[in-house]
């Protein structure tokens, strides 16, 4: 594994930490639906990096699936990706945070958010070792 792609991957972890250690506080479930978006990017960025598929400068989840899909195939919810990518996409102050376009994530959804980013980060961990 290259140093960068594992790098890459160090980080998605530290964001799942994050997120096992806050998803279960409703206060905080804005910030595990940030961080699972961050994770999947992350991870996504590590296969990108591993098997040289191009440069890519974007936060898309949906732009980033579709350049990786090919190297890694794991079954999941596809438009739970969609709704992550509309959390992170022009977030630029704290009150937009982790908001999703009809409001804070309830719990269920940031556990769902973090059960994706973990699938997702273990499916891109097996293919780049």
């Amino acid at each position: 594994m290259k140093k960068i792609t594992n790098d890459w991957l160090n980080s998605a972890e530290s964001d799942l930490l994050l997120i096992r250690m806050i998803k279960t506080h409703d206060e905080l479930t804005h910030l595990s639906a940030f961080h699972a978006q961050q994770s999947i990017e992350k991870s996504f960025k590590a296969v990108i990096e591993e098997f040289d598929l191009g440069f890519i400068k974007t936060h898309s989840l949906e732009t980033l699936f579709n350049k990786v899909k090919e190297v890694i195939t794991p079954n999941f919810n596809v438009d739970l990706l969609t709704l992550l990518d509309q959390l992170y996409i022009d977030a630029r102050y704290p009150g937009e945070l982790g908001l999703l376009p009809n409001g804070k994530p309830s719990k269920v959804e940031a556990n769902e958010f973090y059960t994706l980013a973990n699938q997702l980060f273990e499916a891109v961990k097996s293919a780049c070792q």
